[in-house]
């Protein structure tokens, strides 16, 4: 049996896995239970930016809110992959300057959007996970010398 070694992430890896994701869920409280809805998204400074429409679920619900954001990629045949979750405060932004310039990043909402608008979490928390075969890959921000 193959070892399988868990490792957690520095902040710049989840920022750079972060930015290797085309497609990530958003997990917001929707009539006070918990909702996920996968979205499109990008990374815009310590912000996750994702793009929807005025009215939507996702925009309802992250007017200042808490809300998670995570992405991931995984083998199915190993069992090997890795996990990033951002944890922030949410705000829409429908400001056309704002959105207009958010437009250039390339995110598309998947829904006709004919308000278009964005959801803006900011990273307060950012945590990632990795589990790989053999020996773990010491992050920057882990590294022990010696």
């Amino acid at each position: 049996m193959t070892d399988r070694v868990l490792e957690e992430l520095s902040d710049a890896e989840c920022r750079r896995l972060l930015a290797t994701a085309a497609i990530g869920r958003i997990a917001y409280t929707e009539g006070a239970l918990p909702a996920i809805q996968p979205v499109s998204f990008a990374v815009v400074g310590a912000e996750v930016v994702i793009p929807t429409r005025r009215g939507s679920k996702v925009a309802a619900a992250s007017r200042g809110a808490v809300v998670a954001f995570e992405v991931d990629e995984h083998d199915r045949t190993d069992r090997t992959g890795w996990n990033v979750t951002v944890v922030g405060a949410s705000r829409l932004i429908t400001d056309p300057v704002e959105v207009a310039a958010l437009d250039v990043t390339g995110a598309r909402a998947w829904a006709p959007a004919d308000e278009p608008c964005y959801v803006a979490i900011g990273m307060t928390l950012l945590r990632g996970r990795r589990i790989s075969l053999g020996t773990a890959r010491p992050s920057a921000d882990t590294a022990v010398s010696a």
